[in-house]
């Protein structure tokens, strides 16, 4: 079992690009995101506790998660948010250490948008944050999503700022358009390859 290393990033700052990268290196990914959403229709246990949270209304007849209706409700309001973030994130940081578990190499990666914000760093041995300018950031998430500048930060505003994160990473990677992203993967792949816990 190797190193447990968590890489985030706000919105638009690029660290699914930055993960494609430690992927071509052969390094595992687990894309805690994509897996919250697996967790919200296959965990018998999530999916009982959000219909008591949300009402059966969160899933549609098929058994498919309601997201336009759950978004709705936890869009604007904290402590709903609090709510779902308190279901499912234990569910997602106790699959992700399983996962982590199975790997053989010398690390595996978990990339997650909150990883900060939901504790789960605390759980790894090492954390990856990739930072871009702010301006930079919100131009990318209104072409990728197709949406508003206004829509692009009230998402930012979701998540912690960049200040608050930084402190907590043990490596920083810039994605400016200027630095070197494959330069900068590469020199954190030797250090965590050499890394001595």
């Amino acid at each position: 079992m190797g190193l447990k290393v968590g890489i985030t990033g706000g919105i638009g700052a690029g660290k699914s690009i930055v993960c494609q990268i430690f992927k071509v290196l052969g390094i595992p990914v687990y894309d805690a995101d994509r897996e919250a959403k697996n967790i919200m229709v296959d965990d018998a246990t999530v999916v009982e506790s959000l219909k008591q949270a949300f009402g059966k209304q969160v899933y549609q007849s098929s058994g498919e998660l309601d997201r336009a209706y759950l978004s709705e409700v936890v869009f604007n309001d904290k402590d709903k948010l609090a709510l779902l973030n308190s279901i499912v994130h234990p569910a997602v940081i106790r699959a992700g250490a399983l996962w982590a578990d199975a790997q053989r190499g010398p690390y595996s990666l978990k990339e997650a948008a909150l990883l900060f914000e939901s504790g789960s760093y605390k759980n790894l041995d090492f954390t990856i944050m990739v930072t871009a300018d702010e301006a930079i950031r919100i131009q990318r998430v209104m072409e990728r999503d197709k949406v508003t500048e206004q829509q692009a930060r009230a998402r930012m505003e979701k998540q912690w700022p960049d200040r608050d994160k930084m402190p907590l990473a043990d490596a920083i990677i810039l994605n400016d358009g200027v630095e070197s992203l494959i330069s900068q993967v590469m020199a954190l792949h030797e250090r965590l390859i050499n890394y001595e816990k």
